[in-house]
């Protein structure tokens, strides 16, 4: 191999198809998204694409600071009186983080090849069978060997010049599919000002690598060392500050942890409030538009009702009329061709009154009862006692709930019980000729009755309604007392239905003693509640000197 010539690292075609662009940093640009190609470090430490790099627009900043850059001292400007020198500075941005990269002399070419970019280009081609690499000689052909030696890669042609060398004929040449496996095919670094030679010397003078040209050259004197021997030196303080860098690293991804939790609480906030007001929309809505419904069903109500009464009006109007044309006519044919008794027979009809000291007769009625307006009052309307009259009133009124003021309308009542439909009580219908009616009844049995109230055989308001009977009161035969011995006045024989007893022979209760139950009772049941029914049976079993106490 030409020791003259440089390996070149290039691609054809588009990159291997088992790698999505962009979906690698260390091997695709950010900018075309497809694999490196002379890839530049840039002082951000991000990697572009040599050609990308140089289709970013660059800008002019002007560098006050004279010749020295050092920017540390931030009174250099102050140390002379003279004005300094303004130095147009020539940058572009970043494309990946917007900062600021000052270009060198030479321009984006002058800047750092990413070589660890261009060992993993290579290695991301490996793994997709060669496709992209060519032939790093003729700069043409498919590679198909590797030369670990010289560290390039060669086509089949240039492969068998390079066996054919006497310089190269004991290189070893590897095939690329032999070649997945490995971790790193770094390329040798040759040495810019002097592209024949490698780069494994380092200036510690200058603090930069160099070649062996460099050294007894432009580097004449200075002090180098091969850069396996230094590599442990600034090794260390490149890992001393990275360990530095470490804890900086950790606290920011905490942070940006806490911020995706915060986000994500605020996302499960914000939609749990969407869910809140979209639910609170959806029930407000639902709700006005059932109230909507609601208002036009009482409207249309309203409507059928009034309709319904005014059609009834109309109809007892027309019905009165009739009525009031038969009775004029009757009385005016009675009047001029009926004889005096005739006339005189006519005086059953209801008396109307005096008029200027004559009684006369007839009177017109325009009432008519409504079944639906009239009203059942009363105490004993849903409750009775067995073999105790139970009473309740029937007030009768107009369609215009006005009461009627007279009786004679024929009110029915019915008393059923519940499990023995076939055997009605008894019921009695008193007529007060004022519109009301007074109806009563005697249960024989308690149990659950149903009562129905009829008017021209229609049901009244609330009819027809269920009365539970119960049981015939028994009222208490003792005393309401707090205990035994305050109301027999200390008698020792005196007992209490509550089953307290007192030490000292005392067959009663006794405050804070044994059965009292705390609180005032009747002696004859036991019961705390003073307005209550008995439940003592009096059998014979009953002791006497209990019965002496309940007659206290």
């Amino acid at each position: 191999m030409s020791e003259n010539r440089k390996p070149q690292l290039g691609f054809v075609g588009k990159p291997p198809g088992g790698t999505a662009p962009g979906n690698s940093g260390k091997t695709h640009c950010p900018l075309c998204m497809g694999l490196f190609k002379a890839p530049r470090l840039l002082p951000c430490l991000h990697t572009v694409c040599t050609t990308c790099l140089e289709q970013l627009e660059p800008f002019s900043v002007v560098d006050i600071r004279g010749g020295d850059s050092d920017t540390s001292s931030e009174g250099s400007i102050f140390q002379e009186l003279k004005p300094p020198s303004l130095q147009p500075q020539i940058g572009i941005l970043c494309p990946v983080c917007d900062a600021q990269v000052d270009l060198p002399m030479g321009g984006v070419k002058a800047l750092t090849i990413d070589h660890l970019a261009m060992n993993d280009v290579m290695l991301e081609s490996l793994r997709g069978e060669g496709q992209g690499l060519v032939c790093d000689l003729c700069s043409d052909r498919k590679v198909e060997k590797r030369c670990q030696t010289c560290k390039a890669n060669l086509c089949h042609f240039c492969c068998q010049a390079h066996r054919r060398q006497k310089k190269t004929t004991y290189h070893t040449m590897v095939d690329l599919k032999d070649l997945k496996g490995y971790s790193r095919l770094g390329k040798p670094i040759l040495c810019p000002a002097h592209p024949a030679e490698e780069l494994r010397l380092f200036c510690e003078l200058c603090d930069r690598p160099v070649c062996r040209d460099c050294v007894v050259g432009e580097h004449r004197g200075h002090p180098y060392d091969f850069t396996s021997n230094v590599i442990h030196k600034h090794g260390d303080s490149v890992r001393e500050l990275l360990r530095g860098t470490q804890p900086h690293v950790e606290a920011l991804e905490e942070a940006l942890a806490q911020i995706r939790g915060t986000n994500t609480a605020l996302q499960k906030r914000v939609e749990a409030v969407a869910a809140d007001v979209r639910t609170f929309s959806e029930g407000y809505i639902k709700a006005i538009e059932e109230h909507r419904d609601k208002l036009l069903k009482q409207l249309e109500d309203i409507r059928v009702q009034k309709e319904n009464s005014l059609q009834l009006q109309k109809a007892q109007l027309e019905q009165l009329l009739a009525d009031m044309r038969t009775g004029v006519e009757f009385t005016e044919h009675l009047l001029t061709s009926g004889s005096d008794l005739e006339i005189l027979i006519t005086k059953g009809v209801q008396k109307a009154g005096r008029c200027h000291g004559y009684e006369v007769y007839g009177a017109i009625n325009t009432k008519e009862v409504d079944p639906a307006k009239c009203v059942l009052q009363g105490e004993d309307l849903h409750r009775a006692r067995e073999k105790q009259t139970a009473s309740f009133t029937l007030l009768c009124k107009d369609s215009a709930g006005e009461s009627m003021g007279r009786g004679g309308d024929s009110v029915q009542v019915a008393v059923v019980p519940k499990d023995k439909k076939d055997s009605p009580v008894r019921t009695l219908v008193q007529d007060n000729k004022d519109g009301s009616y007074y109806i009563s009844y005697t249960p024989k049995e308690p149990g659950v009755y149903t009562v129905l109230v009829c008017i021209k055989e229609q049901h009244v308001q609330g009819s027809p309604f269920t009365v539970t009977v119960r049981k015939r009161h028994r009222p208490h035969p003792g005393v309401f007392h707090c205990c035994t011995f305050c109301s027999s006045g200390g008698q020792k024989t005196a007992r209490c239905a509550c089953g307290g007893t007192m030490p000292g022979g005392y067959l009663g209760c006794g405050h804070g003693h044994k059965g009292h139950p705390g609180r005032p009772h009747w002696s004859c049941c036991g019961k705390v509640t003073e307005k209550s029914e008995c439940t003592w049976t009096g059998g014979q079993s009953a002791p006497r000197s209990l019965l002496r106490t309940v007659a206290l």
